[in-house]
């Protein structure tokens, strides 16, 4: 095996498959990159058994020479000295592998040497050929997965609650996460008639943001039992889906609203930032939200020993009852509103001790519960 790459396109290959990679794993080749060289150019895979992501440097990349292969073949290289090694590097790479799979990596006067492994040991992809398949919007897809992974457990009491629950229905996906205090629900509507429910890890999810960032086109979405696919043309993650049931979260949604008021996103924002400053003594980060009598909104937090911080805010519309008082998790309402783009948002109360809802004015696609706290 032999080829000849620009130092920059591996470079960000070589990090892009990295993230799959873990150190911490009983099976050593897990710890390695798999590259293959072919006529079409050099493929990377990294893996730790639940995640994989696969790379391809295609020959040409703008109309410019991006690897030039002398001889196809493959081999599996350690993840985390290959990374630093090519960082290092001033200009292109030539990487040779022979048979006994000593890499040589050679870049100017430079000339490194490390132990490979052989490919045949490293695990081979899911068979996606014949899978359950549809395309997506990337840039739709990665605001669905801003607006929702965030709401996921960060615990493994529950693994189910680790997940993003994807939804497929005709001509609609949506996707729900709940730590079982909060929960966010995000819907788009596509062309697809692909029918299930599956639970894909909030890692994995959080990971595809990182990789698919800057992509504008369109992601294929393939659909197995044990794995969900997200591929572009050079780019592939594949995560293990968790198994089990989902809460049914439409369970968990109020009946009826006792008031609806209606405030500026960015200014509401702010305001719970600032009380956050003296939540944190609060096991749960409590801000105190209060109706005045002159209808406007009190935003609240105090520490005992530090102090109290209070501001009014100007409500918009007010509808239904006027009188109330509710603590919730700060933290939880900022990771809300953070990610909302629109510039007004409704917030429906059921009670002192029931969820509020926190909508965008004008989107019905998104919604976020969260759960009261005591104030005591």
């Amino acid at each position: 095996m032999e080829f000849v790459i620009q130092n920059e396109s591996f470079n960000r290959a070589i990090a892009d498959v990295t993230r799959a990679v873990s150190s911490r794993t009983p099976f050593p080749i897990l710890t390695g990159i798999k590259l293959v060289a072919t006529s079409d150019g050099l493929i990377l895979i990294g893996s730790n058994s639940d995640m994989i992501i696969e790379k391809i440097v295609p020959v040409h990349i703008d109309g410019e020479n991006a690897v030039k292969i002398v001889e196809p073949g493959s081999v599996v290289v350690s993840a985390k000295y290959l990374n630093e090694i090519i960082k290092k590097m001033p200009g292109d790479v030539h990487v040779r592998v022979n048979e006994k799979q000593v890499v040589t990596i050679k870049s100017g006067d430079i000339v490194t040497r490390l132990n490979g492994f052989h490919s045949e040991e490293y695990p081979n992809l899911p068979h996606i050929v014949e899978a359950m398949n549809m395309e997506v919007p990337c840039y739709d897809l990665i605001e669905m997965i801003k607006q929702t992974a965030f709401a996921a457990s960060k615990t493994e009491t529950r693994p189910i609650l680790t997940a993003v629950n994807m939804s497929f229905a005709e001509n609609r996906l949506s996707c729900a996460a709940t730590n079982s205090h909060r929960l966010a629900i995000r819907s788009l509507s596509l062309k697809s008639d692909v029918r299930g429910s599956f639970n894909v890890p909030s890692s994995s999810l959080t990971e595809l943001i990182k990789l698919f960032n800057n992509e504008r086109n369109q992601i294929t979405i393939f659909l197995t039992d044990n794995y969900i696919v997200f591929k572009t043309k050079t780019v592939s993650l594949y995560s293990r889906l968790i198994e089990g049931k989902y809460p049914e979260v439409s369970a968990l949604l109020p009946k009826e609203c006792k008031t609806e008021i209606i405030l500026g996103t960015s200014d509401f924002l702010k305001g719970i930032d600032r009380a956050c400053l003296f939540a944190s003594e609060w096991k749960n980060n409590n801000v105190n939200l209060e109706i005045t009598d002159d209808r406007k909104l009190r935003i609240s937090s105090n520490s005992s020993e530090i102090g109290k911080i209070e501001e009014t805010q100007r409500i918009n519309v007010l509808q239904g009852e006027p009188n109330l008082s509710i603590s919730l998790d700060g933290s939880f309402l900022m990771d809300a509103l953070k990610v909302i783009k629109e510039d007004e948002i409704k917030v429906s109360f059921s009670g002192t001790m029931r969820p509020v809802v926190i909508e965008p004015v004008g989107n019905p696609d998104y919604l976020h519960l969260i759960s009261p706290v005591r104030s005591y």
